[in-house]
């Protein structure tokens, strides 16, 4: 039938030739290297091949299934954030030389993915205000521990201190890449106003180590003192490192990098890359400029040919596996291209104008939702910090179970933080952003204050 081979692209002829050639008589002596006993005996119970127009429907009708609430009612973040993207990114996007390139090993041949990935690199080093940007990293998460691997090449002390502000899951992901390759994990905590302790920090650097690790705004939505922080970090010989998962922050905070921070990462989904059920996202990193031959990953740099053209090159790949193997300074071995393309046109988009407008109307937007909330009875904040786009509120009893009953009015209150944080049942995690008109924001207030 028409479009069977959209499922089924090699004929039984085609199969027994690949067969023969790769001298096996049946698909299942592909499979002998497995003991039997682990092997699946007899068929999957899976349901017989539909046609298109029949598998479409069942798709659909399984769709319909998913409760969806009004997305002007959502107030999660937590690391991912909804902001609106612009129409012209995805038309952009879609055309089919952007999203059906990869990395570009061949480069070429490869000169506008290169471009693409050149101009990526520059905006992200003028977000953060410093001097070099690689290709792209995976997500926000391995960034962190990435950066904290290259910040142990510079000063090699085998110690990192974590801010126990981090988002726990960036906290989690480090300790997993650290476990096994002798770089101690140590944290160290928080000031009563709910922002990193340079104090506690300073202490612990007593003891030696190559990073300090904060996140700004930290995962509880508190702007942090970053210049404090680096200079107490640069004092003991060790790299300060700034994470950040909500990029939309620096249209109104001060750059990172012109705070001291020498090496600024996390994760770039905040700049128009949609939520999409978690994923793909990209993370970033940025550095100082005599960091260069430290940074993992792949760094793009503009050259000019022998007629005096500009072009696009891959500079210091002699830093990757495939060059280098057990040498190479990370396993980095691809760029989230697309969804860098993405964030470099949102950006552009934007420019710095509109950057900056954003992020006020993030603040201002949820300043109002906290303002609101305050004057709802029984309600507690417990980091008097200032904050960008969201914040922690302390309701009078569970905080899932207010989500729960929440989300049967079609509102999406906000991420619990008992997931994380046992102790911490009654507290609520609160994002607002430019998606979440006045009307909302008021609704969200009086029904939590009938709680």
């Amino acid at each position: 039938m028409p479009g069977v081979h959209r499922y089924l692209p090699l004929s039984e002829a085609e199969r027994a030739a690949m067969l023969k050639a790769a001298g096996f008589s049946r698909p299942e002596d592909l499979f002998a290297s497995i003991p039997e006993k682990l092997r699946l005996q007899g068929a999957l119970d899976v349901p017989g091949p539909l046609a298109e127009q029949d598998l479409l429907a069942d798709l659909q009708g399984r769709a319909a299934e998913n409760r969806v609430p009004d997305p002007r009612a959502q107030f999660l973040g937590g690391g991912a954030y909804r902001h609106y993207q612009p129409s012209i990114v995805d038309h952009l996007l879609q055309r089919t030389e952007f999203y059906s390139s990869y990395t570009p090993y061949q480069p070429e041949i490869s000169q506008g993915t290169l471009q693409a990935v050149f101009e990526f690199q520059t905006l992200i080093c003028q977000l953060t205000g410093l001097d070099l940007s690689n290709a792209s990293m995976y997500e926000g998460a391995s960034s962190v521990a990435e950066a904290i691997l290259m910040a142990d090449r510079l000063t090699p002390k085998k110690k990192t201190l974590l801010s126990d502000r981090l988002h726990p899951e960036y906290a989690r992901t480090v300790r997993t890449y650290l476990a096994h390759i002798g770089i101690e994990v140590q944290t160290f905590g928080h000031r009563a106003d709910g922002t990193a302790d340079p104090q506690q920090a300073a202490q612990a650097l007593a003891s030696g180590a190559s990073s300090v690790v904060v996140q700004h705004p930290n995962f509880f939505g508190c702007v942090e003192e970053v210049e404090t922080l680096a200079a107490v970090t640069k004092q003991a010989g060790a790299q300060l490192i700034v994470a950040m998962n909500e990029p939309i922050s620096l249209g109104l905070l001060k750059a990172p990098g012109a705070q001291g921070a020498d090496i600024v990462v996390g994760e770039a989904q905040g700049l128009g890359v949609p939520l999409s059920f978690g994923g793909p996202y990209l993370g970033f990193l940025a550095a100082r400029a005599a960091f260069m031959r430290h940074m993992p990953g792949r760094l793009v740099g503009e050259a000019k040919d022998v007629d005096g053209r500009r072009g696009y090159v891959l500079t210091l790949s002699t830093r990757e596996q495939h060059i280098r193997r057990e040498k190479a300074t990370s396993n980095i071995c691809t760029n989230e291209g697309l969804c860098a393309l993405t964030a470099s046109i949102y950006m552009a988009t934007l420019g710095k104008t509109g950057m900056m407008d954003l992020a006020r109307h993030n603040h201002a937007k949820a300043a109002y939702a906290r303002t609101r909330l305050e004057a709802a009875p029984g309600l507690q904040f417990p980091d008097p910090a200032p904050f960008f786009n969201e914040f922690v509120v302390r309701l009078k009893g569970s905080a899932a179970d207010a989500v729960r009953r929440l989300a049967e009015k079609g509102i999406l209150a906000g991420l619990p933080l008992a997931r994380y944080f046992p102790d911490r049942d009654r507290d609520l995690l609160v994002c607002v952003t430019e998606m979440n008109p006045k009307a909302e924001i008021d609704r969200l207030a009086d029904e939590i204050g009938r709680l």
